[in-house]
């Protein structure tokens, strides 16, 4: 399990603004504390499977996204199918799915960030 408290903090802070939500209002749509939320930001504490469960909706984040960025769920075992079927990724794209399998957990994390945050950015434009 990947445990990168300052790069998850960084995504979390970084899909936080993207939504428009300030601490204030990610705190009041999950029932975490600002002040335990900043400190997620920060990196000074990494979340547990419950605090990210509480702030994934409000941020935009499917539960399983938010998870494997944490490392509580890894894709890197997953085959081409599972990527396309269902498992965590089915959000994906095909060829995305089936070029990400063959990349570092590190790396897969970054590209759903990513994907997530565009996906999100899309949703506000519509």
């Amino acid at each position: 399990m990947v445990r990168n408290s300052t790069n998850l903090g960084r995504i979390i802070k970084q899909q936080r603004i993207a939504t428009g939500l300030t601490l204030k209002e990610l705190s009041a749509r999950s029932g975490i504390s600002p002040s335990h939320l900043g400190r997620v930001e920060r990196g000074k504490r990494f979340p547990s499977a419950h605090i990210l469960q509480r702030i994934a909706k409000p941020l935009g984040f499917e539960e399983s996204e938010l998870f494997a960025l944490a490392g509580y769920l890894s894709l890197g075992p997953a085959t081409e199918a599972d990527m396309t079927t269902g498992n965590t990724a089915s959000r994906l794209d095909p060829l995305v799915a089936r070029m990400l399998v063959q990349e570092s957990t590190e790396l897969q994390h970054a590209v759903i960030a990513i994907l997530t945050m565009l996906k999100n950015i899309a949703k506000s434009l519509e």
